[in-house]
């Protein structure tokens, strides 16, 4: 009680109503944390809101599954049909209609987009999502507080559980860890290569319509417009999609409507016996009548059918799971089993068309508007791809997988829509590559199938671990799924890699690649991350220096960034060996990112104090979600300083509570368990106080941390107040702490110095070839062109001061 005698009895009112109150909420607290973590995992819309939003998703999440019908049959059969093949033709729409059924349809549709994480689809969105569940991250930044988060769900399980079984088996050892991640990575990369053929294959398809009305022109004619409109495109990204995502939807609704009506004509008009295909006994007529080479030969055409189901998971977006199933449902499914059969029927009745039948089974009267929609829904088909590939590189990006690279805001009401400029290039300059290389559809056909079977057989090994750790499904329902998928992906990944030299090279060179890429900079982030933990420096070591450091403490403030999120960084030490002074008041920052899609701004900054009062050290943690964007602003240097300010009024306020059984902190170690959030765009902030849950490592603390008091509560405990509160807090803090905000006020106004850590990584001298060209030439090289970490935060160069450093792994 020594701490509230010098408050005065308005200060005493003060604080005592706001104990109370929060005393009196102590229970629906509770109840207001779970209500915000199910705000963020399941939202209720309306019968309205629902079918708009299945409108709008038309344009995103299904243009590339609804273009497949351009290029469908003539790669089923490349060599022509001949005559007496009619049950062929049925039979390959027998195997296209069930393939829908089976893969988009219930594997998709229904099963793997439960297994969003809070929206977000994708392959590293599953990765997320299992990181939550077990400890599998290959970089070890995570704390305890970070499970607190609203945005942080994830399950418990019994001791003798299947699941708990599964998640010791997995987290036992490392190279289970690296196995998944490499799977992961072998999935992302993949998409990647998918974000360049879909544009390929899409624009060269619609692009041949204009020469089935002149049967003269070139096929060079055809790739010269196709390689136009990709520049075209791609020319276009940096505006975003934002001013013309309203046309997306109508362009792919008119678009399934047309093909829907093209297709049920000519069922009437050409030949109905087609209909004889939705018996699944042609399923087996056809492999009885096709020889050896020619059933994997059409395999490979059929697996272009479902090509856009994986791209249907990646971009599932801000868009609910049943209004995309109401979508596909009701308009996709229909409309492209209308579409195939009808061009079956066609192409019975005119088997010397297989090559085109598309447009040439469109009436002649709408031919010329058909050819524009068709144009359109390509480009919007290859607009989503290209925005999900966008959307894959930063997720990786956040996660440590990839370099850094610019990112662009093409919205300011969507902080999704985002920009690469390198990464659009790269795309734009391959997807040329590609279409004037091959020149015809089949061969970029097969490279297609290839990079899209290898991303659903990723997504069926990932659906393992998340229906046992997160679904907690019985064993059996689980082999059920894996047995099904695979009977079905594994004959057409098969069919796929025997086109290796027919085309199907392309995805596999592109995602080895970038696989190349994505590992080589994980690996050496990782060791780099170990380095920093293992030579961090102790904190008996500071405190033997004295609240001086052993320097001069000149005044104003050092940001001294680094990736530790707990203890006192080597660079730290290797600065104040080299140079005679030091700032007044250092902060360490650390923007770490957490397998989360996103951290609300109001619980996004984490304050400590690092030694006693008097050394003036803090830490900030700034954490993220891989959807989140840091954003290049100037208010990020403004948000630490109030974050530090803030944090120091609210240490004193709650020492009054030392007393309480509810929040006990021990008065000897100050700092300890305490943490504040700030939320910058708004004027309410929130301090969490655990009394241990939130107590520093042994690296920060002065002493250890006291043990929880046994009343006190085990979640979060939040105290929101007004900005008058803040400041009755500032002016009730005693003459201790109001001269500490006055210096640290002083020592702003006198300057700030970000100081940046430039470590550089080699490959030690004993090391193997690989390792040396990998760490010495690769990750050199890529260190060189990416982006400078003073750029990200937006730096001003005056203000820079890089320490660097060498080490060896």
């Amino acid at each position: 009680m020594s701490s509230m005698a010098s408050l005065s009895e308005s200060e005493l009112t003060n604080r005592g109503s706001m104990w109370e109150l929060d005393q009196n909420l102590d229970q629906p607290m509770d109840e207001e944390a779970g209500r915000l973590k199910n705000m963020y995992r399941e939202k209720k819309f309306s019968s309205a809101l629902l079918l708009r939003l299945a409108f709008q998703s038309l344009g995103v999440v299904f243009g590339d599954l609804g273009t497949s019908p351009l290029y469908v049959f003539y790669n089923i059969f490349p060599r022509g049909i001949g005559e007496g093949e009619d049950e062929d033709v049925i039979g390959a729409l027998s195997l296209i209609i069930y393939t829908l059924t089976f893969i988009p349809l219930l594997k998709y549709v229904f099963v793997v987009l439960r297994a969003n994480d809070n929206g977000q689809g994708g392959t590293f969105a599953l990765y997320s999502l299992l990181c939550r569940h077990a400890k599998i991250n290959t970089i070890p930044n995570q704390h305890r507080t970070d499970e607190e988060l609203t945005t942080y769900s994830r399950q418990t399980y019994e001791e003798n559980s299947v699941a708990a079984k599964i998640k010791r088996w997995i987290e036992s050892h490392a190279y289970k860890r690296n196995i998944l991640l490499v799977l992961v990575l072998i999935g992302t990369c993949t998409a990647i290569g998918d974000g360049i053929l879909t544009p390929a294959i899409s624009v060269l398809s619609a692009s041949g319509g204009i020469r089935v009305q002149n049967q003269n022109m070139s096929t060079d004619v055809v790739v010269l417009v196709a390689v136009v409109i990709l520049i075209g495109l791609f020319s276009m990204q940096h505006y975003g999609t934002d001013k013309v995502g309203l046309l997306f939807a109508p362009i792919v609704l008119l678009w399934f409507i047309l093909i829907g009506s093209v297709g049920a004509i000519n069922i009437h008009k050409y030949n109905n016996s087609v209909l004889r295909a939705y018996n699944p006994i042609s399923i087996y007529r056809f492999f009885q009548r096709r020889r050896n080479y020619d059933i994997w030969t059409s395999l490979g055409g059929i697996m272009l059918s479902i090509t856009g189901t994986e791209a249907l998971f990646a971009d599932l977006c801000h868009f609910p799971v049943l209004a995309i199933q109401i979508a596909f449902t009701l308009i996709v499914f229909p409309c492209l089993l209308l579409a195939y059969t009808g061009q079956a029927a066609y192409i019975i009745s005119n088997k010397t068309h297989v090559a085109d039948a598309f447009y040439r089974s469109i009436p002649d009267a709408i031919y010329w508007p058909a050819f524009v929609i068709a144009t359109a829904a390509a480009i919007v088909a290859s607009q989503a791809t290209i925005s999900a590939t966008y959307s894959i590189i930063k997720q990786a990006l956040a996660l440590g997988c990839f370099p850094r690279v610019k990112i662009v805001h093409t919205s300011k009401k969507f902080l999704g829509q985002i920009y690469m400029p390198d990464i659009n290039w790269i795309l734009l300059v391959l997807c040329i590559a590609v279409t004037a290389g091959f020149k015809n559809q089949s061969q970029i056909g097969n490279a297609y199938g290839t990079a899209v079977v290898i991303v659903m057989l990723v997504t069926t090994f990932l659906m393992v671990p998340i229906m046992l750790l997160v679904w907690k499904s019985h064993w059996i329902l689980v082999v059920t799924f894996i047995v099904l998928s695979l009977m079905v992906e594994v004959p057409y990944f098969v069919a796929c890699i025997l086109k290796i030299d027919q085309g199907g090279w392309v995805p596999l060179v592109v995602a080895t690649a970038f696989f190349l890429i994505m590992y080589v900079w994980h690996f050496c982030t990782v060791k780099r991350y170990e380095f920093e933990m293992h030579s961090k420096v102790s904190m008996a070591w500071i405190l033997g220096l004295g609240p001086s450091l052993g320097l001069v403490r000149v005044p104003g403030i050092g940001f001294v960034y680094t990736e530790l999120a707990s203890g006192v960084p080597h660079i730290f030490s290797h600065f104040i060996t080299n140079l005679p002074a030091i700032h007044s008041v250092v902060v360490f920052v650390c923007v770490k990112y957490l397998p989360v899609y996103t951290v609300p701004t109001e619980e996004r900054f984490l304050v400590r104090r690092i030694g006693p009062r008097s050394f003036h050290m803090f830490r900030c943690v700034a954490r993220y979600g891989y959807k989140d964007l840091h954003k290049r602003d100037e208010d990020f240097e403004k948000v630490l300083f109030d974050c530090v300010l803030f944090f120091v009024r609210l240490e004193s306020m709650m020492e009054g509570y030392s007393d309480s059984d509810e929040f006990s902190v021990p008065e000897q170690a100050p700092g300890i368990g305490r943490a504040a959030f700030l939320s910058v765009g708004e004027r309410t902030c929130a301090t969490v106080c655990s009394s241990g849950d939130l107590s520093f490592s042994s690296q920060d603390s002065v002493v250890p941390a006291a043990a929880q008091s046994s009343r006190a509560p085990t979640g979060l405990r939040v105290l929101h107040y007004s900005a008058s509160a803040s400041a009755a807090g500032q002016g009730s803090s005693g003459g201790t702490v109001g001269d500490e905000l006055e210096f640290l006020n002083r020592c702003k106004d006198a300057g700030v110095v970000h100081i940046l850590g430039n470590t550089i990584v080699r490959a030690r001298r004993d090391s193997g070839v690989v390792k040396k060209l990998a760490v010495d030439y690769m990750y050199a090289f890529m260190r060189r062109v990416c982006r400078e970490n003073s750029v990200i935060f937006n730096v001003p160069h005056e203000s820079l001061l890089n320490v660097g450093q060498i080490f060896y792994i």
